[in-house]
């Protein structure tokens, strides 16, 4: 609902918890590039998707809020993605942990989150370093 392209193009959580994410894109009309495989940024979307729902998992209902925001992405292709691929990311623990931080400095954190994106044989297809940076949000006082 937040990100309709995503949406449109097909990328879905498939699994989540408290340190694992998994999200899958297809390779359809929508995510195809002229060369016949997944378009590069739809495979961003994915790669950031799962390791940004980690993040908002664990910055969910905190008090003070937090805000989180991307800051730096790399990325290595290392096959055409022909096929559906799986983005998988198992740093919910040290996004936790930043965000953590964050909230008890009251200073800005942030964290290289690692995803990796499979195709259905188990090659790998990319692997993507999402850095997100956390920031407590501060109170605005209204002044008469």
């Amino acid at each position: 609902m937040k990100l309709p392209a995503a949406y449109f193009c097909g990328i879905r959580v498939r699994y989540t918890d408290e340190t694992k994410c998994a999200v899958t894109v297809p390779f359809k009309w929508l995510t195809k590039n002229p060369f016949r495989s997944t378009y590069f940024a739809c495979l961003s979307m994915a790669a950031e998707m799962s390791t940004g729902v980690l993040a908002m998992g664990h910055i969910y209902k905190k008090n003070p809020e937090v805000s989180m925001l991307v800051t730096k992405m790399e990325a290595n292709f290392f096959k055409k993605a022909k096929g559906t691929v799986t983005f998988i990311s198992e740093d919910g623990r040290r996004i936790a942990s930043m965000i953590r931080e964050a909230m008890s400095s009251g200073k800005s954190t942030s964290v290289n989150a690692y995803t990796t994106g499979k195709n259905k044989e188990g090659d790998t297809i990319a692997e993507f370093v999402i850095t997100w940076s956390f920031k407590v949000k501060t109170l605005k006082v209204q002044t008469s």
